[in-house]
């Protein structure tokens, strides 16, 4: 099989960290449904799924049906799938007949589920998204009574899974009046469910921010996002972490992935001569520069032109001259023993030098996820003990 001009090594023990360092925020009976949407992050919807059971997570949040039928491609039997967002009509009756949750946040679309699962002869396990603040999808007020009283009445052919809503930037302290207001909204929804006698399996509200800074929202399931693959919602996040728990520093979350390429090319370049394309580098002196097989086109940003850094040889390299679509050069001339095929660490660890993913983040305005997800699913990923 040929190679891949890059490739990402998953830790299976680092995921272990994440999970069990989650799980102490939580209840021991509130549920951790992972969200694996964008191809897990950019970590690959196959190797993930497999890691994520190994450690005891057996309910996967997607957004789409085509995230879901990835997910089910390759999760055990007895994990649940849940979509958060968009489904065609025309796939209800598939989501009905392979057991998959999906989000009702439209009315007029309840007429058509309930035709689906009369088709089909199984329930429809859906979870009613409600509108608290948001405002980006969900069920308003002034329809909510209704939609129950349809649930209740073809109860035969629903299963209310749950209840839930999204915080809109639980991440930031500034934003905790908009969170209280959303969380007060979000239980005048679930009184009108006990007014009903119809209660949901599962309320759950909270993302990896508010599973952290906002423990009364935990209730019976948690969604949990970017912090199972080892990243802080946000410095607020982080810090409040540290002052509830009275800590000057902690690092209780660990990276899953690391990136790598090889040493395509070295060659030397005189001083005064340009490196790559225009004249956004010259060389101030003679320099050994080298060539990576890789650029924006594999995800790398173009903004880490002349600013990004590597590790070759467990030392910084820094990026000289324009990022390409397939290739970019790096400053070796401190690094005489570098040579052709040498590993090199795009993100992750090398002896005892790091580049983070905020090295991307902070340089060229991407958040974490952004960074991840925009990975292409055509890198081959790799499970590491």
């Amino acid at each position: 099989m040929v190679r891949h001009s890059s490739r990402i090594e998953l830790s299976q023990s680092a995921l272990k960290t994440n999970f069990n360092f989650i799980r102490k925020k939580v209840n021991d009976d509130t549920r951790l449904s992972a969200v694996v949407k964008a191809n897990a992050y950019g970590h690959g919807i196959d190797q993930y799924i497999p890691m994520a059971e190994k450690c005891g997570v057996n309910h996967f949040s997607v957004a789409s049906a085509h995230e879901a039928e990835e997910v089910l491609n390759v999760c055990s039997p007895s994990s649940s799938i849940m979509i958060m967002g968009i489904m065609y009509d025309e796939d209800l009756p598939w989501a009905i007949e392979n057991e998959i949750e999906f989000y009702v946040f439209d009315t007029t679309r309840l007429e058509k589920i309930l035709n689906a699962a009369k088709e089909v002869g199984k329930k429809a396990k859906i979870h009613l998204e409600v509108e608290t603040g948001a405002n980006r999808t969900g069920l308003i007020e002034a329809s909510f009574k209704k939609t129950l009283t349809f649930i209740k009445k073809n109860k035969e052919h629903f299963s209310f899974e749950g209840l839930c809503t999204h915080f809109g930037g639980a991440e930031s302290l500034s934003n905790e009046f908009k969170v209280s207001k959303q969380f007060k909204r979000f239980q005048w929804y679930y009184k009108q469910c006990k007014t009903k006698n119809l209660l949901p399996k599962f309320r759950h509200l909270a993302s990896s921010a508010a599973t952290f800074m906002y423990p009364e929202s935990h209730y019976e399931m948690v969604r949990v996002g970017v912090a199972q693959y080892g990243f802080w919602p946000s410095p607020d996040i982080y810090y409040h972490h540290l002052s509830k728990e009275e800590k000057q520093y902690e690092n209780g979350l660990k990276r899953v992935f690391t990136w790598k390429t090889d040493v395509m090319d070295i060659r030397t370049v005189k001083e005064g001569e340009f490196i790559g394309y225009g004249t956004a580098y010259q060389a101030t002196h003679e320099m050994r520069v080298a060539v990576l097989p890789l650029g924006y086109s594999n995800g790398y940003p173009r903004a880490q032109s002349n600013r990004g850094h590597v590790l070759i040889r467990g030392k910084k390299a820094p990026i000289v001259g324009l990022i390409n679509m397939n290739l970019f050069m790096v400053d070796v001339t401190h690094i005489s023993n570098a040579e052709i095929g040498d590993e090199v660490v795009l993100i992750g660890r090398q002896k005892n030098n790091v580049i983070n993913v905020a090295s991307f983040t902070n340089s060229t305005f991407l958040l974490n996820q952004e960074m991840m997800s925009r990975l292409p699913s055509a890198i081959p990923r790799r499970i590491k003990r």
